[in-house]
C-alpha cells in the first residue's frame, strides 16, 4: 500500500532535489515569455503518470502564458525530498501531496493558503470532508485531486457458491470465512498486519491511535485493545489465512485475491486496475465492494486517503498565480473524469462521477463506501503515528510478542512523536 502511509524516512540529497525545483532560478522564463512552473507528481510512473502528462500538454495548449516542467517523483521519496528542498527555498511550485503530508507542510509554512483563490473557485463542487482534510488551523492548503479509502473487496462467485453475503460485522466475516472454506475449499479472508489496514478496527470501537482534540494517546486504551484483539483473531480460525509477516506480504495477499485463492481482503481503489488483471476478475462484475465491517460499537469505516495539489509558498508571485491556474485546471470535473477513465481512481468532486465513469464497477463500488470514510485529524504528526504500529503489529500477529506488550511499546514510541500528549 503506498497511498495510505506516510513516506518512509529516506535521506534526500539537496542537490538531487534542486535539479527538479521551480525556485532555483533556472526556469528559462523571459520577461515577455511564458512563466514556467515545476510540478512534482507522485503518481505511479507506469500506470498513472501518462494520464497526468497528457493533461499537462492540454493545459499548456490552452494557456500559452504558462509552461509546466513535469517531474515524476517516487511516492516513497517525495515527502522527504520536498521537505529538504522547501527548507532551502528551492521546492517545486506545485506538489501532489498525500493528504497526511498537508498539515505537516502547512505548519512549516511551505504551502500557500488557497482560500479565495481561483484554485478553489469550485470549492462547493468538492466533497466537503475532502476540503476539510486539506485544512490546517482554519485555512485550506490543497485542492483534492484524487481520493481513496479502504473497503472489503470480495469474489462474488465464491461468496455465491458458499451462499453467504457481504458481512456487516467482523463476527459475520468470521462465520462467512468458515462457510466459504467448507463450501469452496478456499480461505474466506486474509488480513494485513500493516497499521493503515488495521485502522478500521479502531474506528469500529469508536477510538483512534490518539485523541487529537484531547491531546491524549489512546493506542493502548481498553477500546484499542479490544479493536486489535478483533484484528488478531482474524488470523486464526477456519477459512482465515494466517498472518504473513514477510516483507512481501502485500504482494502475496493481493496475488491470492486476484487469482481466486482467497475470497476477500481489505484493499483500496488504487488496486482496481490490478484486480482486473487477475484471473478471478476477467469479468469485472465479479468484483464485490462493501464497507469495511463494523466493530462492536456498530461503527464501520476506514481512513480517508488520497492526494491534494498544493502550491509552494516560496515561489514568486508570477509562479504562484500560474500554479493556481494550473490547480484549477487539473482538479476540474473534466480533468478528473479523464483521470478516472484512464487510471480507475476516484474523483474528489461529485460532478466528475459521470455515467461513463460509474460504468466501471470498481469506481462505482468504491464511491458507494466513501460516505463511511473517516477523515484524519489535522495533526501534522498523525501519519507518522502508524510507524510504531508497523513495527509492533507484525510481531503481535506472528506470535513473537503479546498484544499488551506490543501496544505498550507502540504507546511509548508514539509519545516521542507527540510529546505534548498525555497517555
Amino acid at each position: 500500500m503506498r497511498r495510505g502511509i506516510a513516506a518512509t524516512a529516506l535521506v534526500a540529497s539537496l542537490a538531487l532535489a534542486a535539479t527538479a525545483c521551480g525556485g532555483d532560478g533556472d526556469s528559462g522564463d523571459k520577461a515577455d515569455g511564458p512563466v514556467t512552473i515545476t510540478w512534482w507528481d507522485t503518481s505511479n510512473a507506469t500506470n498513472e503518470a501518462p494520464t497526468y502528462q497528457a493533461l499537462v500538454k492540454e493545459f499548456e495548449a490552452a494557456n500559452k502564458d504558462v509552461k509546466v516542467k513535469y517531474v515524476n517523483v517516487p511516492f516513497d521519496q517525495a515527502q522527504n525530498k520536498f521537505d529538504t528542498a522547501a527548507g532551502a527555498s528551492g521546492a517545486p511550485d506545485v506538489l501532489r501531496s498525500e493528504v497526511g503530508w498537508t498539515p505537516a507542510f502547512a505548519k512549516k509554512g511551505y504551502f500557500l493558503p488557497l482560500d479565495g483563490t481561483e484554485a478553489l473557485a469550485d470549492e462547493s463542487k468538492f466533497q466537503p470532508s475532502l476540503i476539510e482534510q486539506a485544512k490546517y488551523e482554519g485555512k485550506t492548503y490543497g485542492v483534492p485531486i484524487v481520493t481513496d479509502t479502504l473497503a472489503l473487496v470480495y469474489n462474488k462467485e465464491l461468496f455465491e457458491k458458499a451462499g453467504v453475503e457481504a458481512p456487516k460485522t467482523w463476527d459475520d466475516l468470521k462465520k462467512a470465512a468458515a462457510t466459504i472454506k467448507d463450501k469452496t475449499g478456499v480461505d474466506g479472508y486474509w488480513g494485513s498486519t500493516q497499521a493503515y489496514y488495521a485502522q478500521s478496527f479502531l474506528y469500529g470501537e469508536g477510538t483512534d491511535t490518539v485523541d487529537a482534540d484531547g491531546k491524549k494517546i489512546t493506542v493502548n486504551s481498553a477500546e484499542a485493545k479490544k479493536a486489535y484483539g478483533t484484528w488478531l483473531d482474524l488470523f486464526d480460525g477456519k477459512g482465515l489465512h494466517k498472518a504473513d509477516t514477510t516483507a512481501d506480504a502485500y504482494a502475496h495477499i493481493q496475488d491470492a485475491f486476484v487469482n481466486g485463492k482467497v475470497a476477500a481482503i481489505v484493499q483500496g481503489p488504487w488496486e482496481i486496475t490490478n484486480f482486473y488483471k487477475g484471473s478471478a476478475f476477467k469479468d469485472k462484475q465479479n468484483l464485490g465492494i462493501a464497507t469495511v465491517p463494523a466493530g462492536s460499537s456498530g461503527k464501520a469505516g476506514a481512513p480517508t486517503g488520497g492526494h491534494n495539489l498544493s502550491v509552494y509558498a516560496g515561489s514568486d508571485e508570477a509562479k504562484q498565480q500560474a500554479a493556481l491556474k494550473f490547480l484549477k485546471f487539473m482538479t476540474s470535473a473534466k480533468s478528473q473524469e479523464a483521470v478516472a477513465l484512464k487510471n480507475s481512481t476516484l474523483p474528489t468532486r461529485d460532478d466528475a462521477y459521470t455515467a461513463e465513469v460509474k460504468a466501471d464497477p470498481g469506481i462505482a463500488g468504491y464511491q458507494g463506501v466513501l460516505s463511511a470514510a473517516q477523515p484524519r485529524p489535522a495533526l501534522p504528526e498523525y501519519s507518522s503515528l502508524w510507524g510504531p504500529l508497523d513495527t509492533e503489529l507484525p510481531k503481535i500477529a506472528g506470535g513473537k510478542e503479546s498484544l499488551d506488550k506490543g501496544l505498550s511499546n507502540a504507546e511509548t514510541a508514539i509519545a516521542k512523536l507527540v510529546p505534548d500528549f498525555s497517555k
